[in-house]
């Protein structure tokens, strides 16, 4: 039996404007797009500027990467690589505002 394996995605440097359905369509031209999430801001509601694309098949993700890294998306050219995996134990360090 074969089994694919899903591959997930790093993009930065996204216009501020740029949705989750924009991405996923942009994705979408080299394979399936299991899920597309632009990262958004908790206190502003706004974009963080980056985001990721789980594509099911990892050979369709390093053609998407290929293809897309730095291509020019909403004036600005973006970056695609493929994610790290996150470190143990979760999310990334202290806030700033840890001591209202």
């Amino acid at each position: 039996m074969f089994f694919l394996h899903s591959m997930n995605i790093y993009v930065s440097n996204l216009n501020y404007r740029v949705n989750e359905d924009e991405l996923r369509q942009l994705f979408e031209q080299y394979g399936e797009v299991t899920s597309a999430k632009v990262v958004m801001d908790r206190e502003t509601g706004r974009s963080r500027g980056f985001g990721f694309v789980e594509m099911t098949d990892d050979g369709d993700g390093r053609k998407a990467i290929d293809a897309l890294n730095e291509y020019p998306m909403g004036g600005r050219d973006i970056r695609v690589s493929e994610a790290r995996p996150r470190p143990e134990g979760g999310g990334g360090g202290q806030r700033r505002d840890s001591f209202r």
